[in-house]
């Protein structure tokens, strides 16, 4: 009996090439998206997860709550974490993790490496393998070094680099370490990375470490004990901090803001990005809602294609209704045949799951650099993930093959033998899975135009300053460096292809002061003369710095408007600046208008420029000419960098161009564009599988009307526009519905832009003309060859 169902199977496959086809290939597309969602997903959820004492580690947070505004961050201080391990006994160990760029030497070439410095316990309390070296004693050397694998092979072409040593640049001179360990390369699905570790022990030794209570600027990782209750640690860490730095905050005068510190579980770090920043060798942050989006339209996508599968093998049904005939006639029970039609789905599933195993392999490098990341079947396949898949194929053919079997094997035997048999309730089930999935494809469409209009808003916009032409480069730490940048400016600007130079202490930095009795806080940066006219940053009121006036470093400083508007005043000109925590008072000689020096999805924040001398300018832009022809841009690149080594000998030349910074801020929209485009085309394509499936229903139940109505002296055309006029209801009922569920999702996503672009009336006027025009083109091939049929050999039999 399963070998007659079996062969009966096949042959039905064989006879009906292009319904076996569409089917499987539908299937298989929604079988391949779900596939590659559980790769993301299994691999977001293992992040970490390798850690042995994964439960008991957790990062010190901090929250600063002021009387109109808090902040919350991810870093502490040097001194925090040794002291909560002395005074918390829960704590077992603390380790702290601080990023800095050093240059190295590798030959005679000069390059710079992200070195992260470390606690000597790190091996101890972190799960990251060594290939070579001792875990607890690698990083006891003040001068020891630990590798990762690629840089040993990078810098001694060897992973064997136990002893070797390498020249990391401190102040002017080169200093060796000795390479002490060579680490495994970090995993793909782990937070911690890194390529060289440094102990915390030089810092010591150099007196570089900061031991203020109020400064924020490395990780610190706590261990607790098996047995530590981690809600009985937090309130002891507020506890320690103001016993411990009582003197210093009585000394802040004007902080009234409340410090409070938090541990945040180790497992929770990956997709808490958004909260707390990753830095100081932590990276590879995500968000949860990435999952669930992409969770969500894998899902639609294969519901998509199960819908297509009923909608198919019902409008196929009428084909085989003689044979169900015959099979009741001698004999066949419901069960049976249930039991013939499931096994048909069964395979149908199995083929289809087997090819989209393949379209997963095939399309996962793409998938891989949409998504950031580097999945592969080998790397996550375990026994879950196997069980999953096979659950997934089970249910699908389930889902896929239930409803047909049970309406084909209702069919009447005398019906299905005189070609009367009819579906009955005029398939509302059938019409409204249509409707559904035309739905979801609207939305992903008017999704996917919103998405596009918000890129183009963000890369586009007016960021009040001009990137065109403009580089950048750091001049690194160093002694002498204010008479030896004035020296490389000077003969920067004597270059034919630059049109200006200008400084800046190359990070906007935060900090507070009072105005008019109330604290502010602010952005704070330390720029040249030239700095506003470079990037070309209008002056609205007053004038900018200048040497004409010898005062201005300090005693003036500029702000823009954010600033002005924070500080309530209507004449900034001339206004007074307290900086309490510094003994000093400036007054605003100009306002400049508000600019966007960091990414659009941030609203620009109150910024003060000033010139103090205590503030170390090492960044450097230069302004080419925008005139010049491209082929001349590498020639002054070129004259850039000879000037550079002749003043900075010791540095490596990394410059970038501003307006392709501005752009990788953006790279996250621009991949979510790109999945959400294929998501989009994806479920338009399987839409229209169903929406075939349903036309060559249609048409094969109306074959008898139609007939009648072109012996009667209809038109091909009139009848093209009748059988197409149903389904254009469906789609503009799917439009319909469609719409405020799209402009609800939008508005809700574009929250997340303090600037954005507006949601349009023709973002919808085109994803339905899409859809409508989609549709007519899927349906139009069964209409016409509906209404292009003989009448005659569909009413002999009448």
């Amino acid at each position: 009996m399963l070998q007659n169902y079996f062969k009966i199977a096949v042959r039905n496959l064989f006879r009906n090439k292009v319904f076996s086809f569409i089917n499987v290939a539908g299937l298989a597309l929604g079988l391949s998206c779900c596939m590659l969602i559980a790769l993301y997903t299994k691999d977001e959820v293992s992040f970490d997860r390798f850690q042995k004492n994964k439960d008991r580690l957790y990062r010190v947070t901090v929250s600063m709550t002021g009387e109109k505004e808090s902040s919350t961050t991810g870093s502490t201080n040097a001194i925090h974490g040794p002291t909560f391990r002395e005074e918390i006994p829960e704590i077992e160990a603390i380790v702290r993790m601080q990023s800095n760029s050093f240059v190295t030497k590798k030959g005679n070439e000069l390059l710079s490496e992200n070195v992260v410095f470390v606690d000597d316990n790190f091996f101890s309390v972190f799960s990251m393998p060594l290939l070579a070296g001792e875990p607890k004693t690698a990083l006891a050397g003040v001068n020891s070094v630990v590798l990762s694998e690629d840089l040993a092979v990078k810098y001694f072409n060897t992973k064997d680099a136990l002893g070797q040593t390498i020249d990391f640049k401190i102040g002017e001179n080169f200093e060796a370490f000795t390479v002490t360990g060579v680490a495994k390369r970090c995993p793909q699905n782990s937070s911690l990375q890194f390529d060289a570790l440094l102990s915390f022990k030089f810092q010591e030794a150099r007196g570089w470490l900061d031991n203020a209570w109020l400064g924020f600027y490395m990780n610190t990782f706590v261990l607790l004990h098996e047995k530590a209750n981690y809600l009985s640690v937090v309130p002891k860490l507020d506890r320690v901090f103001y016993t411990k730095a009582r003197e210093e905050l009585s000394q802040q005068e004007g902080f009234k803001q409340r410090v409070h510190f938090d541990l945040q579980p180790f497992l929770q770090i990956h997709q808490a990005s958004e909260q707390y920043e990753l830095r100081n060798g932590l990276d590879h942050g995500s968000k949860p809602i990435y999952s669930y989006i992409l969770t969500g339209i894998a899902l639609f996508i294969l519901l998509i294609a199960c819908i297509n599968f009923v909608n198919l093998t019902v409008a196929r049904s009428l084909k085989r209704s003689k044979e169900i005939g015959i099979r009741k006639v001698v004999g066949s029970l419901r069960k049976q045949l249930i039991y013939q039609f499931l096994g048909e789905s069964f395979l149908l599933s199995l083929v289809a799951f087997l090819l989209g195993i393949v379209l997963t392999l095939a399309v996962m490098p793409t998938f891989n650099e949409l998504a950031n990341k580097q999945l592969a079947l080998s790397y996550l396949l375990d026994a879950g993930l196997v069980s999953a898949y096979v659950a997934l194929f089970l249910l699908t053919a389930l889902v896929a093959g239930f409803y047909p079997a049970l309406v084909l094997s209702g069919f009447s035997p005398v019906q299905t033998l005189y070609n009367r048999t009819k579906l009955t309730h005029k398939n509302y089930l059938t019409k409204g899975l249509v409707v559904f999935q035309f739905a979801l494809s609207v939305c992903l469409l008017i999704g996917t135009i919103v998405i596009y209009s918000q890129f183009n808003y963000l890369v586009n916009k007016d960021l009040g300053y001009n990137d065109e032409q403009l580089l950048s480069f750091s001049m690194g730490r160093g002694r002498g460096g204010q008479e030896k940048l004035a020296v490389l400016m000077q003969e920067l600007e004597a270059i034919a292809g630059v049109e200006s130079v200008a400084a800046f202490n190359g990070h906007y930095n935060g900090t507070g002061a009072k105005v008019d009795g109330r604290e502010l806080g602010f952005g704070y940066i330390g720029v040249d003369d030239n700095f506003l006219p470079t990037l070309q940053i209008p002056v609205l009121q007053g004038r900018n710095f200048s040497q004409r006036f010898p005062s201005d470093p300090t005693d003036a400083v500029i702000v823009n408007e954010a600033f002005v508007k924070e500080a309530g005043w209507r004449e900034p000109i001339g206004q007074e600046i307290d900086f309490f925590w510094k003994n000093q008072k400036m007054k605003v000689i100009g306002v400049i208008k508000d600019y966007h020096y960091a990414s659009l999805k941030e609203k620009i924040a109150p910024l003060l420029l000033t010139q103090d001398p205590n503030y170390g300018l090492r960044t450097v832009f230069v302004k080419l000419r925008t005139g010049q022809a491209e082929q001349d841009v590498p020639g002054a690149v070129k004259a850039i960098e000879s000037t550079f080594r002749k003043h900075v000998p010791l540095m490596p030349f990394e410059y970038r161009f501003e307006d392709v910074t501005n752009a990788k801020r953006y790279e996250a929209e621009a991949q979510w564009r790109q999945m959400i485009t294929w998501a989009t085309i994806l479920s338009i394509f399987v839409s229209c599988i169903g929406l075939f499936g349903l036309a060559t229903f249609s048409a094969e139940t109306r074959i008898k009307e139609i007939g009648i109505r072109k012996v009667m002296g209809a038109s091909a055309a009139a009848i093209v526009a009748l059988l197409s006029k149903d389904f254009v209801v469906l789609v503009l009922l799917a439009i319909v519905i469609a719409s405020p569920v799209s402009y609800y999702g939008a508005t809700l996503w574009l929250e997340n832009f303090p600037y954005r672009e507006p949601i349009a009336w023709w973002y919808f006027a085109v994803a339905a003309s899409l859809a409508i025009a989609v549709a007519l083109a899927t349906v139009g091939y069964q209409s016409i060859k509906a209404a292009l049929m003989n009448p005659v050999k569909s009413l002999r039999s009448e």
